[in-house]
């Protein structure tokens, strides 16, 4: 676009970088969005021209103290943080009362997104080029939990009665919760959805939202940047093998305390059968929702062996330079699974819903013998099973990842065509 006609963009729903998927999605679409710019724009090599993206967040103090802080201060994007009414009793209240009297169940959402208000009219102030920006959802995760569709749909309309044209980015939505009137009513309200799977883009299709309002782009994530910093003692390099686990995924469990006995089995069956060396990775760090408090327990029961590593927490490019430099990886959480196929390391998904089944099915044509479903985990020894097919056919899925990532990681740039669709 010409530097008259751009359009400012806002990503809302991005719930902060203590889970590394969201710094990773909203780092990456940041820098993607830059250098298109870049490239159209190149006699502007300081991007004064460029109206960075407006990121409003769940906790700016922690995409501060992550990639976004510099991506911030190299002015490719700015950060608003939202209110938080649980933290505000009084408001609380008031709202409450409010809601309770009038009906009006925007409001929590109104006061939830002031801040960006606030801070967007301030931009159009000072400058005069400034329009309405495109609204963007970024937590494309959040339609996978079915908890949180009212408030999703609440926040959606609101923005659109204040007449932003609103796009949802790299979602992933289990094809039988279309069946829910006030999801689908609330997808049929965005400008474009933009899924990152051909599971939820059949399924969209399926359940009536038009060709014309739908884009099918992987995850931008698979344009993460990788950091690699100094491997810590023990780690060596292509001998290695990542595992990650998350409280996510053991709550998903059918069979209390499979998950956990079914990584115990696959640490003993690896230390006993291989010699390959064991990084545990995190990839989310929220109280409540940590992935180093599981992991930790694992580490105490086998760090006697000596071939088992605990990586602590990093920003999302460099934990993806941990994981870029294993043999094998062994994941729970869809990000750090992304972060290694983009690296070509054959992986195994300990996965929960849509999004895992989706994304192998486009890399491989498949998921089985890729993606094992928490819920269907019944036997502990299963994942140590599907550990050996992957070790067994290690090289032909590292040949295929090598050969196809290129042309699959370019078409995530997709993403950044169908936003400036999304406005003309």
């Amino acid at each position: 676009m010409a530097e008259a006609e751009q359009i400012p963009v806002m990503f809302y729903m991005h719930a902060g970088s203590g889970n590394h998927g969201c710094e990773a999605i909203a780092g990456s679409t940041c820098r993607m969005l830059y250098e298109r710019w870049q490239k159209e724009h190149p006699q502007d090599n300081l991007g004064r021209g460029y109206m960075a993206p407006l990121i409003v967040t769940n906790c700016a103090a922690e995409d501060l103290q992550y990639s976004l802080g510099g991506i911030r201060d190299a002015g490719q994007c700015m950060i608003t943080e939202e209110r938080h009414i649980a933290a505000h009793k009084a408001a609380h209240v008031a709202y409450y009362l409010w809601r309770k009297l009038t009906g009006d169940q925007e409001s929590f959402q109104r006061y939830r997104f002031q801040p960006a208000e606030a801070f967007l009219r301030m931009q159009a102030h000072q400058n005069a080029m400034w329009k309405k920006p495109l609204a963007v959802s970024i937590g494309g995760d959040n339609y996978c939990y079915p908890e949180m569709v009212h408030d999703l749909a609440l926040a959606d309309h609101m923005f659109r009665r204040k007449k932003y044209d609103t796009v949802l980015m790299g979602c992933s939505i289990e094809p039988d919760s279309l069946k829910n009137p006030e999801l689908l009513s609330d997808l049929q309200g965005f400008r474009r959805i933009i899924a990152r799977e051909s599971i939820t883009f059949e399924a969209l299709l399926s359940a009536g939202i038009p060709h014309s309002q739908l884009a099918l782009y992987p995850d931008p994530a698979f344009l993460l940047r990788t950091e690699k910093r100094p491997l810590p003692e023990g780690f060596i390099e292509g001998d290695t093998v990542g595992i990650n686990l998350s409280p996510m995924v053991q709550r998903s469990e059918k069979i209390p305390g499979v998950t956990m006995e079914s990584y115990r089995m696959l640490i003993r069956h690896i230390l006993k059968a291989t010699d390959y060396r064991i990084a545990l990775i995190p990839h989310v760090v929220w109280p409540g929702n940590d992935d180093r408090q599981p992991l930790h327990k694992l580490f105490e029961e086998f760090s006697e062996s000596g071939r088992i590593i605990e990586i602590p927490d990093h920003e999302a490019e460099e934990l993806k330079g941990f994981i870029a430099r294993c043999r094998l990886f062994i994941g729970a959480r869809t990000h750090a699974t992304i972060a290694a196929y983009s690296s070509c390391v054959p992986t195994l998904v300990l996965g929960y819903s849509v999004k895992s089944r989706g994304i192998a099915t486009d890399l491989f044509g498949t998921d089985e013998n890729y993606v094992l479903p928490v819920q269907k985990l019944e036997n502990p020894q299963e994942l140590s099973l599907r550990f050996d097919w992957l070790d067994q056919h290690q090289n032909e899925i590292r040949s295929h990842l090598i050969q196809m990532m290129p042309e699959y990681t370019a078409r995530a740039r997709g993403n950044a065509d169908a936003l400036e669709e999304s406005v003309n």
